[in-house]
């Protein structure tokens, strides 16, 4: 293997018919080949089992990576993540659990999926996650994905969606103003359908609500201090504190016409 001489005179080995090579009965024999069947037996064994190998990732080959498992095997793109990979060179030289998808005997190819193996470990996840989902439940989850409207978390093998509305009682231009990706944030499960596997979740509902108390603590008559978050044609908007804002209609900003 690799062009390094292996065997010796004398040795025993097992080896593999591979073709015929002319008319007097000279054959072609490949130790390569033989290898990767003795293993392909071991891995196809493994499969109905549903075992998994730990094997090394050796190199790239176009849209395929090589892997080591004693002979090589190939590991499609489509196959190493949950989500399409752009940059397979991080995987390169590190160890992984795969399982064989595709064993052909006659050409000696071995196709492996790591994909197959995090499809297992996410779906147990995701029921162990679903036994805890109960609305009104606080739980800790990753930012996974930050958009205009909101931010995708992971509680575990399930996705949750916190809406932009739902996470501050003030005033919010945009999610990453809060939060980013990769943070580990806890959030309230507001709503949870088991059929669509939907996921509702608040981050100011761990928080008071601002309005609760409102008129006890703004009196009429009572003088505020505030800051101007916000001008229209028609007034401007204050902000008394965190979630709470009073308008100033312009008929009220000054004794003169405005």
């Amino acid at each position: 293997m690799d062009g390094v001489r292996q065997v010796k005179a004398g040795d025993q080995v097992e080896v593999l018919i591979d073709r015929i090579e002319n008319e007097n009965g000279m054959v072609a024999l490949s130790k390569d080949k033989q290898i990767c069947c003795a293993l392909g037996l071991i891995f196809q064994k493994q499969l109905k089992m549903k075992k998994s190998s730990k094997v090394l990732l050796l190199q790239k080959l176009k849209a395929v990576l090589s892997v080591d498992i004693g002979v090589k095997a190939f590991l499609p793109g489509s196959q190493i993540d949950l989500r399409p990979v752009r940059n397979m060179d991080v995987y390169l030289g590190k160890k992984y659990k795969f399982k064989v998808i595709k064993f052909n005997k006659k050409r000696g190819n071995i196709v492996l999926s790591r994909r197959a193996i995090l499809e297992e470990e996410r779906d147990s996840l995701k029921a162990q996650t679903a036994d805890t989902m109960k609305e009104g439940a606080t739980v800790v989850g990753l930012v996974k994905n930050v958009t205009d409207y909101g931010a995708f978390i992971d509680l575990g093998g399930i996705d949750g969606l916190l809406h932009i509305t739902d996470m501050s009682w003030g005033r919010v231009k945009h999610p990453s103003e809060l939060i980013n990706v990769g943070d580990e944030i806890k959030v309230k499960i507001l709503k949870y359908d088991t059929e669509k596997e939907r996921v509702s979740l608040g981050l100011k509902q761990l928080t008071e609500d601002p309005w609760a108390d409102i008129k006890a603590k703004y009196t009429i008559g009572s003088k505020v201090k505030g800051k101007v978050v916000s001008v229209a044609e028609y007034g401007a908007f204050v902000e008394l504190g965190e979630g709470v804002e009073g308008l100033i209609h312009v008929s009220e900003m000054s004794g003169q016409n405005v």
